[in-house]
């Protein structure tokens, strides 16, 4: 194929997407106030440390949610207890009206999560990868997932090969595929260069439209740009839980007000 169709169909493809992605907004809309998460007094306790105290908040549909913490705050705790990867100690926890422990593996199909490491496969092709993950979901075809993050130069690439960001890039297209309704992304811009960094931070405001998002991260200006409501975690407990406050300089202003080393 020649890099003009190359071009074409890649273009092609993203229009089908987002046209997918315009008409879920339209079904969003019709279902304002949907709540896709609901935590209610969660605590976890690992032996004698406790690193989610007692914390309750909802997110709900359409919403792009900054999670920031310190180091050890809670932050992947949470988010590890919202997939069902942990039991909490006490409280309760609901993903579109689900169970993540009880109802597991309905609730996974319903959430794309990106951890802090990456795991991938590194001897294995970008397009056998997300073959894969493609099968072990039970869906049908990843090439328009690859071409909307900018894959589909290196699909025939093998992963051990690839920058970081391109790295990520491949994780959030495992992410992605099954259109999920809601992503959780820890750190997705962890090591990137700017531009890349840029890119991605792009990407997660586009999907927003149709999803809701909990991404957690270090960079504050990140979530300047693209959160509309900030989460801020520190010792396991919620100390601020709110809209994104405006101006240049503001969360960070925030953070630093709340968050005592």
């Amino acid at each position: 194929m020649s890099f003009r169709g190359s071009e074409a169909t890649e273009k092609s493809s993203e229009a089908l997407y987002y046209s997918r992605q315009r008409r879920d907004r339209s079904l969003a809309s019709a279902r304002d106030d949907k709540l896709m998460i609901q935590l209610s007094s969660v605590t976890k306790i690992f032996k004698n440390k406790t690193a989610v105290d007692n914390i309750s908040f909802t997110a709900k549909e359409g919403e792009i949610i900054g999670f920031l913490g310190p180091n050890g705050a809670g932050k992947t705790t949470t988010m590890r207890l919202i997939l069902g990867y942990l039991t909490p100690t006490e409280g309760k926890i609901s993903v579109d009206n689900l169970d993540p422990l009880e109802q597991r593996i309905d609730v996974l199909k319903k959430i794309g999560y990106l951890p802090e490491n990456n795991p991938l496969y590194q001897e294995m092709k970008v397009t056998e990868y997300l073959q894969f993950i493609a099968s072990v979901k039970n869906i049908d075809g990843f090439i328009e997932i690859a071409s909307q993050v900018g894959l589909s130069e290196v699909l025939s690439s093998k992963i051990e090969e690839l920058s970081r960001g391109y790295k990520q890039r491949v994780g959030l297209a495992a992410a992605l595929t099954g259109n999920p309704s809601i992503l959780i992304l820890d750190e997705p811009t962890s090591g990137l260069d700017p531009l890349e960094q840029e890119k991605i931070r792009n990407l997660i405001k586009k999907l927003a439209r149709a999803k809701t998002i909990i991404f957690s991260t270090h960079i504050l200006s990140e979530v300047e740009d693209v959160a509309n409501r900030l989460i801020i975690i520190d010792k396991g407990r919620i100390v601020f839980d709110g809209k994104k406050p405006k101006g240049k300089g503001a969360v960070e202003k925030l953070f630093k007000k709340l968050v005592k080393e």
